[in-house]
């Protein structure tokens, strides 16, 4: 009897014998990874449980430096909108609405994730794991998916009645910081994520060669993205100075500040191919043509007439009604 042939029912210690799993010829981290399915027992919730501790770890525990640098005020040379840096209770009003999405919204959707991964004919709780070579292509891949759709479906939120009724929750600050990431309606959380886990499962299902670890590592590179993109900091150091194309926060920054332009996650082309990116790299050059001397002062106020501008396009969105038209007053 081999592994397809035992059912859901199977315990992970049943399926392990059943594939003749060779547990002498592991490394650490895959002989950790099968203990943890003998222990648990069940596949399914072994994988729910891991994957909901893995998402709440790596996204509080990626927010906690940005939450220490908002606090101390060296740092806020590098702050993009110096004069907006997140209260003590913004922080906190932030991560209650995060956590209650992550409960009633996330949580359900990863608890049934082992179900759909299996069908869609990805390995779950096999050993060993592809090599790193392999996770790297695939990883590579779900960047560029997810941005794509990330880019298209982000432009819809920005329709009226879906900037209105959804995405203007998000919207919410104008001058984003880490927490803020999945500080969002629960529909648009369902939109947008549908990105980043669409990406593996049709990979998984046209090529029947995926394996949760990578999804693991994926999600946990694009929380990460995510999350320094919502930071409001663009170090010296940052990634997008050192890959041209890499968004990061200063490109992200923008788009909350000004409404309008830089759609895309973690890459600039498809923004620049569909010049939806014209008044970030306007705004850009002005600072870039100034002085040292004048250039603080000229930052200040094309920060305040960008997001003055941002305004006035958020109430435009807003208004629009479902066939393009401006709607009344509500």
């Amino acid at each position: 009897m081999n592994s397809t042939t035992l059912g859901h029912h199977a315990s992970a210690q049943e399926l392990y014998a059943a594939a003749g799993t060779d547990f002498s010829n592991l490394s650490w981290l895959e002989s950790q990874w099968a203990a943890w399915y003998i222990w648990i027992g069940n596949p399914i919730i072994a994988t729910g449980l891991m994957s909901f501790i893995m998402h709440e770890v790596v996204y509080f525990g990626r927010c906690i430096p940005w939450i220490i640098i908002d606090a101390m005020p060296y740092f806020n040379r590098w702050k993009l909108q110096p004069g907006k840096v997140p209260s003590a209770k913004e922080q906190w009003e932030c991560t209650k609405l995060v956590l209650f999405s992550h409960f009633t919204i996330e949580l359900p959707q990863i608890w049934f994730f082992h179900p759909l991964a299996e069908a869609c004919g990805m390995q779950t709780w096999q050993v060993p794991f592809p090599s790193w070579q392999t996770i790297a292509a695939q990883v590579a891949f779900f960047f560029v998916f997810e941005d794509a759709f990330h880019y298209f479906a982000h432009q819809a939120l920005h329709y009226g009645p879906l900037y209105k009724h959804i995405h203007k929750i998000h919207h919410k600050y104008s001058a984003p910081f880490g927490l803020a990431a999945e500080y969002a309606h629960p529909a648009e959380v369902l939109i947008l994520g549908t990105g980043t886990i669409g990406g593996p499962l049709l990979y998984c299902w046209f090529t029947q060669n995926l394996h949760i670890f990578t999804v693991y590592i994926w999600v946990t590179l694009r929380l990460f993205q995510a999350i320094d993109a919502h930071s409001g900091y663009d170090f010296p150091w940052s990634l997008n100075r050192i890959i041209p194309f890499w968004s990061g926060a200063d490109h992200h920054d923008f788009h909350h500040m000004a409404f309008v332009n830089n759609y895309s996650t973690s890459f600039r082309w498809l923004d620049y191919m569909f010049g939806t990116d014209d008044k970030y790299r306007a705004y850009k050059a002005r600072l870039a043509s100034a002085s040292a001397k004048d250039r603080a002062e000229l930052e200040k106020k094309l920060l305040e007439e960008t997001e003055q501008e941002g305004i006035v396009a958020a109430n435009e969105a807003e208004k629009k009604s479902a066939f393009g038209r401006k709607g009344k007053r509500d």
